[in-house]
């Protein structure tokens, strides 16, 4: 009875067409170009490097797309156990006829030409949106992003902040935001209206959220504009050389001053919350950050209390994080679950936290899960892996377990996947 009950749960839901509400898709080149955009995502080249594979083969630079395919899959049987290698097979299967389980040295050509000849098609994006059942996808933009050549109600614009909140110390990003805003920065007052500017094109343009990640050290408080004035003195006039602690009270300043902006834009805001950078600074690119379980949702009650209006979709770097991520969910009315990032988006953590999360969660206040995909091929496995945790926890601890009836797990699976997108983003 259970595996047929999750069957039956896994089809209903996996019918349903989906909003993906946080990636990392360039708009303009959003589906792969070969095989090797999809293998030279970090997940793939980390799990490499860590098995054995030296950098610099990986990262050579002038290798190939070709070479690069060959070089990693004849090298990948350490990561066949990962369910990274079994998104792999399945985008291989589903888009590339593939009718194995294995990809290695022996047969890797005839799936690298399989999937050039698809991927050469002019509407391929549009082909794999289809298969995948997804109607639009969150960007990550720029905060200097134009916004301009692609549809936004396919491709919905999000303002990523974390160069505005850690790096405005940064000559190079200051000259950007002065361009960007037509704004040249001189005061706190020149800076809070270039923050403004900033809201303005992106909530024109059908942005839907701003999007920050953070690091375990950070806490959000209210810095007074006299304070914030003295620390923009000092890194107009040294730079990246001022005071630490000037950097961050201006950090903090400016991650207030977004949260307004928030706040009168009507935008949620999407934190990220216990990545630390470069732990590793040998590893392959994007493969250097890790959490640290130190991190606490602590230091963040001022301002989850200083801005009620505000929507907060959090999602925590580890497993560990999750009871207390779906305490504050709990309590706060403004704090929401959101998906299963990095470290904690494997099967396991997945069907814990999301167990943890249904069971506690006001039903309206999760957000299931999002791809955080750099290329839209991603879309199709990764939503299927938490379909099927989905489907499984529903089927044995809702309709098994309370008596729920099976179109009862199926509608409230619904909310979670597709309504909280909807009503949280005002889509």
């Amino acid at each position: 009875m259970s595996e047929q009950l999750r069957t039956n749960i896994y089809n209903a839901l996996d019918s349903i067409v989906l909003i993906d509400p946080h990636t990392h898709i360039d708009a303009l080149n959003p589906a792969s170009g070969s095989l090797a955009d999809i293998l030279g995502y970090h997940y793939y080249t980390e799990l490499a490097h860590s098995a054995g594979l030296d950098k610099s083969l990986i990262e050579a630079p002038n290798i190939t797309d070709r070479d690069k395919v060959q070089l990693l899959l004849a090298n990948l049987e350490p990561i066949q156990n990962t369910i990274q290698y079994s998104w792999f097979i399945e985008m291989c299967q589903e888009f590339f006829g593939f009718e194995g389980t294995i990809i290695d040295g022996s047969n890797w050509e005839s799936i690298y030409d399989a999937a050039q000849t698809q991927m050469n098609a002019d509407n391929w994006s549009e082909q794999v949106l289809e298969k995948s059942g997804i109607e639009a996808v969150f960007l990550t933009n720029d905060f200097d992003d134009s916004l301009q050549g692609f549809d936004t109600n396919v491709y919905i614009p999000c303002l990523r902040t974390d160069d505005l909140v850690f790096h405005l110390a940064k000559q190079d990003v200051r000259d950007r935001l002065e361009v960007s805003t037509s704004t040249s920065l001189e005061s706190i007052t020149d800076l809070r209206q270039a923050i403004a500017t900033l809201f303005t094109h992106f909530k024109t343009n059908n942005a839907k959220a701003c999007a920050i990640s953070l690091p375990p050290s950070f806490s959000p408080s209210t810095i007074s504009d006299g304070r914030a004035k003295n620390a923009l003195q000092q890194i107009l006039t040294k730079g990246t050389e001022a005071d630490a602690s000037h950097i961050e009270a201006m950090a903090r300043w400016m991650f207030w001053t977004i949260t307004q902006q928030c706040e009168t834009h009507q935008l949620p805001f999407d934190l990220m919350i216990g990545v630390n950078r470069r732990v590793y600074p040998t590893g392959v690119f994007q493969g250097q950050d890790l959490y640290d379980s130190r991190v606490s949702l602590i230091q963040y009650q001022e301002l989850f209390n200083a801005f009620p209006t505000v929507t907060f979709p959090i999602s925590v770097l580890a497993s560990v994080t999750n009871q207390e991520l779906a305490s504050y969910a709990w309590i706060f009315p403004n704090v929401v679950t959101h998906g299963h990032w990095w470290y904690s988006n494997t099967p396991t953590f997945i069907e814990h936290d999301t167990a943890a999360r249904l069971e506690a969660v006001p039903q309206t206040k999760q957000i299931g899960y999002y791809s955080d995909m750099y290329k839209l091929e991603f879309a199709l496995p990764k939503f299927r892996m938490y379909k099927r945790i989905l489907s499984k926890v529903l089927a044995e601890r809702y309709v098994i377990d309370r008596n729920w009836s099976e179109q009862r797990a199926i509608e409230f699976g619904s909310i979670i996947l597709r309504g909280n997108v909807e009503t949280v983003f005002d889509i």
